[in-house]
């Protein structure tokens, strides 16, 4: 029994651990700083014209910092676009990589968002289809149908975390090979605030990997529920 409970532990600590990690280092250095020239939004912006990424706007959201390649939009939080924290400035430098990739056609950007729309299909597929299970299974009292449908659902839940985890590299990308370059070379960070830039830029490229594995949390819910 208590290997049991250790086992558990140790895995929700590799499910849950990234994320909290991640969380954690963007909120330690989210603290409003008065030497920074500009907000988040406003460095974007500045980025934007700087590196010519044409037809790219900055915005604000409420569905977490991304960049957009269909509107073509370097997307904030509130906090980011209109702070003057290290967080802000380092995270909108890695968005607007993000947009650098598109800008220059990066390949593995392009098949990353293949894949991503590919896998959000899959993820809604799924969870209809774990929805579904227990009335088609009680309509036509098939045990093979069930397994099916049950296999098919809890693999397409599972190919999104698979796809995040493959793309990983695109994000290392938007982080180490562009954000931080543009950064250290246009001035933007002091010495001192370099090696602190470097925990944001990977907090975020794990940002959708912790995710998608604290995701896992909720197919492992479905399992049991569909267990009983």
């Amino acid at each position: 029994m208590l290997f049991v409970i250790i086992g558990l532990l140790l895995l929700f600590a590799l499910i849950y651990g990234p994320q909290y990690w991640v969380n954690r280092v963007l909120r330690h250095y989210s603290t409003e700083q008065d030497h920074y020239p500009g907000n988040g939004g406003e460095l974007a912006k500045h980025l934007v014209n700087k590196l010519g990424l044409t037809g790219v706007t900055v915005e604000q959201t409420e569905h977490g910092d991304h960049y957009d390649p269909t509107d073509r939009a370097v997307r904030l939080s509130e906090a980011n676009l209109k702070g003057k924290s290290l967080t802000a400035i380092t995270v909108a430098a890695h968005e607007v990589g993000h947009a650098l990739q598109h800008q220059l056609g990066y390949a593995p950007f392009r098949m990353r968002q293949r894949l991503v729309v590919f896998a959000g299909g899959a993820e809604k597929l799924g969870a209809f289809m774990l929805f579904a299970l227990p009335v088609l299974a009680l309509i036509t009292r098939s045990p093979h149908l069930g397994l099916a449908m049950f296999i098919i659902g809890i693999g397409s839940m599972l190919f999104g975390t698979i796809i995040h985890l493959a793309t990983l590299p695109v994000e290392w990308d938007a982080s180490f090979k562009r954000a931080l370059p543009i950064l250290q070379e246009g001035r933007y960070l002091s010495d001192n605030e370099q090696p602190h830039a470097k925990k944001i830029l990977t907090a975020a490229a794990l940002t959708y990997v912790s995710a998608s594995l604290a995701s896992l949390l909720n197919l492992a819910r479905w399992v049991a529920i569909l267990r009983r």
